[in-house]
């Protein structure tokens, strides 16, 4: 287990007991005290956790943990989502991309797709995005057109949020969005962590014809901090087989449709 994914498991232990002890810690990721206890120190300097005397203790109940350390959370069921949205997308259209590592592999998975890097006329794709890493990934290993709304930018994400991006995202149509989201919700919607994502991302919404929101199952029934839209605005739901058949169903009857991968 490499550092980045052993932060989050200790994020996420403190996020279920609130506490946990250096011995509790070390048993549970097989990995040494000195270790565990390093870790903290570490977590603690980047104020996402507080150091006790022989453990931490959790600085809040839900984390938007910076990118780089969610990379290796459920990364094969996001691989599979990743392909599987990608096959929505086809030549010739305009699409929305926001931030997140499920989008980041609905990116890689578009960017070595032939079809929509041909240079042929009316098939080049344009990307719209708020995220400099999605940007990114598709300029080094596609032939597509991007679009990058401006703003601040938040190193957690490497999104771009406020006024400046917004004021781009009001003057374009795009035929598709795919949405990555903290949290999706039958009765609540989806929602983010963030403020800022959360409206960068309605912006989004509001100018799309058809909104597809990417998520692994681990995010349904989940609740975040600011809504970006309500379920009714939603068309299509990539999630992954391990959705329980129920939550499934529940979309269902909400007008969602709904593909696992």
């Amino acid at each position: 287990m490499d550092r980045y994914a052993r932060w989050n498991a200790l994020l996420e232990l403190l996020t279920e007991s609130g506490r946990v002890t250096v011995e509790e810690a070390s048993e549970r990721l097989d990995v040494s005290q000195a270790t565990i206890r390093r870790d903290f120190d570490q977590l603690a300097q980047q104020q996402m956790i507080t150091r006790t005397r022989g453990g931490a203790v959790a600085n809040g109940v839900s984390y938007d943990l910076p990118l780089r350390y969610k990379s290796a959370k459920h990364s094969a069921e996001k691989q599979r989502i990743g392909e599987a949205a990608a096959r929505l997308v086809t030549p010739g259209t305009v699409v929305g991309l926001n931030g997140g590592t499920t989008i980041t592999e609905v990116a890689r998975a578009l960017a070595v797709r032939p079809d929509l890097n041909a240079g042929g006329e009316g098939s080049q794709l344009t990307v719209v995005t708020n995220a400099l890493n999605i940007a990114n990934e598709l300029l080094l290993r596609s032939r597509m057109k991007i679009v990058v709304a401006g703003g601040v930018v938040r190193p957690q994400s490497f999104e771009v949020v406020g006024p400046l991006g917004g004021a781009l995202l009001k003057e374009v149509t795009l035929d598709i969005v795919l949405l990555g989201v903290d949290a999706l919700d039958v009765e609540l919607g989806a929602a983010s962590h963030h403020e800022g994502e959360a409206s960068m991302n309605s912006l989004m919404v509001a100018r799309a014809k058809r909104v597809v929101v990417i998520a692994d199952s681990s995010k349904l029934g989940g609740h975040a901090f600011a809504r970006i839209c309500p379920i009714s605005k939603i068309e299509t739901l990539v999630t992954d087989s391990g959705a329980p058949a129920s939550t499934i169903a529940a979309f269902q009857d909400a007008g969602v449709d709904v593909i696992t991968a």
